[in-house]
């Protein structure tokens, strides 16, 4: 199994609702995405230097599956969303 963790920062001016549009838009992904197996996404609760704003965790049968993910037409269009809203951006794939 692979799993793909992406950790972000919002810049100073994103607003509450988009934050949770993000969210709302990265779940979503799930059952249409096909390789995509399962998706969690969270808020971040207590703010510090170390610690990001957002997290997705999401997890893959193969490398080739996480592959056609980064690819998939719903998938760039989240993208395409989430880019304007974020300042930051680090992403750790594994697998277990």
């Amino acid at each position: 199994m692979i799993k793909h963790v992406v950790m972000w920062k919002f810049k100073d001016d994103v607003d509450d609702a988009d934050k949770l549009e993000m969210k709302k838009r990265l779940e979503a992904l799930k059952g249409v995405v096909p390789s995509l197996r399962g998706i969690e996404v969270g808020l971040n609760m207590v703010p510090g230097d170390a610690a990001r704003d957002m997290v997705l965790y999401s997890e893959f049968d193969s490398l080739e599956g996480l592959k056609a993910y980064a690819v998939h037409p719903a998938h760039l269009k989240v993208v395409e969303f989430v880019k304007p809203l974020v300042c930051e951006r680090a992403v750790v794939d594994y697998e277990s």
